[in-house]
């Protein structure tokens, strides 16, 4: 198998195109109110019921991505992906909406699963650290251009955003010519589906670790949901005015993620991913208690450099640790627990926001990414035998 740099581009796009598919949205909730006729707190529910349909679905294809080819799921589910996009560019029902919004959230379950897997079997030791970095400023960009993508079409209408899925169309194209099969490998191993997957997370750091990317991303849609509306509320930001501000912090991701073999090679993982979570709880936490636009902006860029620490020395840590019979179910539940993050957040916050206010919901936002620090650091020791193997020379993760 001959794996180019063209195509780790093409699997970053598919991060991409699955990273926007909730961030887009996230600016342009204000606005959806009225002409969906709906409130605030149920307008989240767009991006809950797309997370959830993306968490569900992982679950049910992790009993099937060690028996399929790699382009059998990654294809259709691009399909899905713009198909259900161009759908709900055409609802004018909430409920409707809320329908597709959950089908196309089975799209993304094969999206983001897949690119991570072909990463993790396409590369080797730290060479797949640097491939994760690269997937993580692809979602990191993703981050940055989306809300400001979405915004921006917004300015034309509420719906113009969900134009943007239609690039998965001629995308499904070239993957289906250019992308190499990676699973040929594997074609000879039995798998036994989830059953396996499941039997590897008695091992404490495979389950940790799922816990932890199920943690980063509850606390992003904790921000990217929620500060909009206290931007509307504080400056009366527009959608467009608040997709940039969104953006912010995926500048300081993108630095921080390019950094992530040199710092792979230097310290543990995990110590990594603690110093991102204490980032990211500091950040949220003074941001609930900031009133000014500058204060927000400093802090934007704090949260952004430990979520671009976290986040990818998770993914880097998952894959590294999964066994590889069990590999594509494991990475499967890993995405399956970071979109129930991305779903819990809305839900459990904004019943929070109906009885009390967007400063509670930040300051708790803030406390479980600080507990969650303190957490990771008394765990440390059980982390402290993971070495990462490969063709390249071994680095400890002490």
């Amino acid at each position: 198998m001959i794996f180019k740099k063209i195509h780790l581009v093409m699997l970053c796009f598919t991060g991409y195109l699955a990273m926007a598919g909730g961030s887009l949205l996230a600016p342009v909730l204000p606005e959806m109110v009225t002409p969906l006729q709906t409130t605030a707190q149920a307008v989240g529910l767009l991006m809950s019921v797309f997370t959830l349909s993306t968490a569900i679905f992982t679950l049910v294809l992790s009993h099937f991505i060690d028996r399929l080819d790699r382009k059998q799921i990654l294809v259709p589910s691009l399909l899905i992906y713009g198909l259900t996009g161009i759908a709900g560019y055409y609802s004018t029902d909430f409920t409707v909406l809320l329908v597709m919004r959950f089908v196309q959230g089975i799209g993304v379950a094969g999206m983001m699963t897949l690119a991570f897997l072909i990463i993790g079997e396409a590369y080797r030791g730290v060479e797949s650290i640097s491939a994760i970095s690269r997937m993580s400023m692809s979602l990191a960009i993703g981050a940055i251009t989306a809300p400001m993508i979405g915004g921006t079409l917004a300015s034309m209408g509420w719906n113009y955003p969900f134009l943007f899925f239609l690039l998965s169309i001629p995308f499904a194209l070239m993957v289906t010519v250019l992308l190499p099969e990676t699973r040929e490998q594997n074609r000879n191993v039995r798998h036994a589906g989830i059953s396996e997957a499941l039997s590897a997370l008695r091992e404490f750091p495979v389950t940790y670790t799922i816990f932890m990317g199920f943690s980063i991303f509850f606390l992003l849609y904790s921000l990217i949901i929620y500060l909009p509306f206290m931007l509307k509320e504080l400056f009366d930001f527009s959608s467009g005015e608040s997709g940039l501000m969104l953006a912010i912090e995926g500048v300081a991701v993108v630095i921080l993620a390019s950094q992530m073999r040199m710092l792979s090679c230097r310290f543990s993982m995990i110590r990594v991913i603690a110093v991102g979570f204490f980032l990211v709880g500091i950040s949220m936490l003074c941001i609930s208690f900031t009133s000014s636009i500058t204060g927000i902006f400093l802090l934007l860029i704090l949260f952004g450099a430990g979520l671009g620490l976290a986040q990818t020395a998770i993914d880097a840590q998952i894959i590294q640790i999964s066994p590889a019979r069990s590999k594509g179910g494991i990475l499967s539940i890993h995405t399956c627990m970071k979109y129930m993050g991305m779903s819990l957040a809305p839900i459990i916050l904004g019943v929070i926001l109906s009885f009390t206010g967007l400063q509670t919901v930040f300051i708790i936002s803030g406390i479980l990414g600080i507990a969650v620090t303190i957490a990771t650091l008394l765990m440390r020791g059980r982390f402290d035998a993971l070495v990462i193997q490969g063709s390249e020379p071994t680095v400890s993760a002490r």
